[in-house]
């Protein structure tokens, strides 16, 4: 994995993702590990973010390296009309690694493409959000005790959701059986389910929550993000067709955990909170230890 870029979950083998999942819970049995003295990280965020931008910069700091960069793209020289060509390269002059994150699709693939140094993709656009995935698939390997033969439903925003399609690629490996429950303007792209068939992998799609719920191991639940929508009232139409709430949870599985990528809007009643099922917070504090994996172990050090 060393100097290797993260862009698409498809950049990481199976035996890769495994080895992450195993260093995660290395790092979280001991967080504090001086691995990246010297070592400078260029943290670009072209669009706001509070997890993700938050995560990687404490696990660096966790790590004993430096952060240099920008939370917000007003701040750097793209309001001049620097292209990402530009920015790319000089920042590769500055920093070890590059992480980023982009409003548009391609974009963290291109960057990768003309920096000297690897680059991690923190999401860009409705396309992929790697680390995400990784961090789900250690939450989930730590709440299931497995990876493999798991069935999963996954809620809200299927088409724009960029996390939930390096989820079902990453899990594509462990042999899991999916649901998909969406409103239809917001189901799956038929390039993932092609993906799917092509490996095998048993899904099905709905227009409500049904009994999925109580025969799922995970239920994966997604915002309908209003920022991705080209006219307001599209939105409007959709944002609340899916809304989770306690008394739903009364008949499922005994193991069943309910994760969410965060932030949530309303997707998810507040009265959830407190149902030892729900694992959206602690999944959301895993992601430091799953980024310590991904940047220790693409800069060499672990």
């Amino acid at each position: 994995m060393k100097g290797k870029s993260l862009v698409s979950i498809t950049d990481f083998s199976k035996n890769e993702i495994l080895r992450i999942v195993d260093l995660a819970a290395d790092f979280e049995a001991n967080p504090n590990q001086k691995l990246l003295d010297g070592k400078v990280v260029a943290s670009l965020f072209f669009e706001p973010s509070t997890r993700t931008r938050l995560s990687f910069e404490t696990a660096i700091n966790r790590l004993g390296g430096r952060v240099v960069g920008f939370s917000d793209s007003s701040s750097s020289s793209t309001t001049k009309g620097e292209t990402l060509k530009d920015t790319t390269i000089m920042v590769s002059n500055y920093a070890d690694l590059i992480v980023m994150r982009h409003p548009y699709e391609g974009s963290a693939r291109f960057a990768s493409e003309v920096s000297s140094v690897p680059v991690i993709n923190a999401g860009d656009g409705a396309n992929q959000h790697p680390s995400q995935t990784l961090l789900d698939l250690y939450s989930i390997k730590k709440t299931q005790g497995t990876l493999n033969n798991l069935t999963i439903a996954i809620v809200g925003d299927l088409k724009y959701g960029r996390t939930v399609h390096s989820l079902l690629m990453a899990m594509s490996h462990f042999n899991p059986v999916f649901h998909f429950i969406s409103p239809i303007e917001l189901k799956m792209p038929d390039e993932y389910k092609i993906f799917l068939k092509n490996r095998n992998i048993k899904f099905e799609e709905h227009i409500e929550f049904g009994e999925t719920i109580n025969e799922a191991d995970i239920l994966y639940m997604t915002r309908v993000q209003k920022e991705r929508f080209a006219e307001p009232m599209e939105y409007e139409k959709v944002k609340n067709a899916f809304i989770l709430k306690n008394a739903m949870l009364s008949r499922s599985k005994d193991n069943l955990k309910v994760l969410h990528p965060l932030p949530r809007v309303n997707e998810i009643h507040e009265d959830v909170d407190n149902n030892l099922k729900a694992y959206y917070f602690q999944q959301a504090k895993n992601g430091v230890f799953t980024r310590m994996a991904i940047i220790s172990s693409i800069l060499g050090v672990k």
